[in-house]
């Protein structure tokens, strides 16, 4: 998540510069052949490359905004996440206790119980953002070989690259139980079965009358919660914006840059000598816009991808980590995650 208020013109430049570089060079190109060939002698009109520029803005809009669909449903998911984790933890810390059970614990085994179960949702929620970033065929890592370098370059400096540390720190090893750790972490799904381990959990705190059936209910809701946000996350990870809408919006926008230079050119020339050289800013400028509401569009469609434009999921964590920590009492806590290069990942 990008956290600076407004972009500089190099961050801008850096995102979109090279698109300027050949736009420019296309502009001066035919700004060239209409001066100094034949190309002069074919008009053409204005009206055709305006009815093409407003359709490919109702199309690239459209793209956009279920692409911010898609960014603000994942970030709605993970508020429910925040606030479900901060009830299971309010559940474990007030309902493990020796009212119920015959068998008095001590207070060492109460605390390992509700320690365990906090401890291992943790471990769920760095296991569910470290499956939700394994990359799709779809995005930009998996693309050309150009799309991938730029890729590899923007995760490293603008993305989970920046965080190798605190990503290291908060390892899922280090909060599920040992007993169980090979055989969650080798299952197909670790995130799935870290649910399905607690709920057996607490199913064997029930028979143990620990708890009782009222608090057994309200405890499995929340994992059902959990397994549902799971879900959500998934479908938007794994089912992508529809490639026809997706691809479609780019080669429209490949058709309308390429054929803007003929129109300005066109419509220059008539201001006087220098109109058809004055042309080349203006195509630049109308071209550089929609290329960067295509750009926009394209960043922002996959939300779990490991760049600026993605939701803070390991910043999340830590805070719902911190959270759950200090309801059971702990005083030794990890720093909030902070943004670097104003990137908040």
């Amino acid at each position: 998540m990008l956290v600076k208020k407004n972009f500089s013109a190099r961050s801008i430049l850096l995102f979109s510069g090279a698109h300027l570089v050949w736009l420019s060079l296309w502009a001066f190109f035919v700004a060239f052949l209409y001066k100094f060939s034949q190309l002069k002698n074919i008009s053409i009109p204005w009206l055709p490359f305006s009815l093409i520029g407003t359709a490919v803005a109702f199309y690239v809009g459209f793209k956009n905004n279920n692409a911010y669909g898609r960014l603000w449903e994942a970030r709605k998911i993970w508020g429910a996440i925040v606030n479900d984790s901060r009830s299971w933890a309010a559940g474990v810390v007030g309902f493990i206790n020796n009212n119920l059970s015959e068998e008095k614990l001590t207070e060492e085994e109460l605390d390992a119980i509700k320690k365990r179960l906090v401890y291992s949702h943790i471990g769920w929620l760095y296991s569910l953002r470290k499956q939700l970033l394994i990359p799709t065929p779809w995005e930009h890592i998996n693309q050309n070989r150009l799309v991938r370098m730029t890729t590899k370059k923007r995760l490293r400096n603008r993305g989970v690259g920046l965080y190798d540390k605190e990503v290291e720190e908060s390892e899922v090893s280090n909060y599920l139980p040992k007993e169980d750790y090979d055989t969650l972490i080798n299952s197909k799904n670790t995130a799935t079965q870290i649910i399905a381990n607690q709920a057996e959990f607490i199913a064997e705190l029930r028979s143990k009358n620990i708890i009782n059936d009222f608090r057994h209910v309200e405890l499995q809701e929340l994992l059902n919660n959990f397994y549902t946000h799971q879900g959500k996350c998934e479908r938007i990870k794994k089912f992508p914006l529809p490639r026809q809408y997706s691809s479609m919006s780019f080669t429209f926008i490949a058709i309308f840059s390429f054929i803007l230079p003929f129109g300005m050119v066109s419509e220059f020339s008539k201001i006087g000598e220098y109109g058809v050289w004055l042309s080349i800013p203006f195509t630049v400028v109308v071209g550089w816009v929609y290329l960067m509401m295509e750009l926009i569009g394209d960043y922002s469609e996959n939300p779990f991808e490991g760049l600026s434009n993605d939701i803070p999921m390991l910043s999340l964590c830590r805070t719902i980590e911190i959270d759950l920590r200090e309801m059971l009492g702990e005083t030794e806590l990890p720093d909030p995650i902070e943004s670097k290069n104003y990137v908040l990942m």
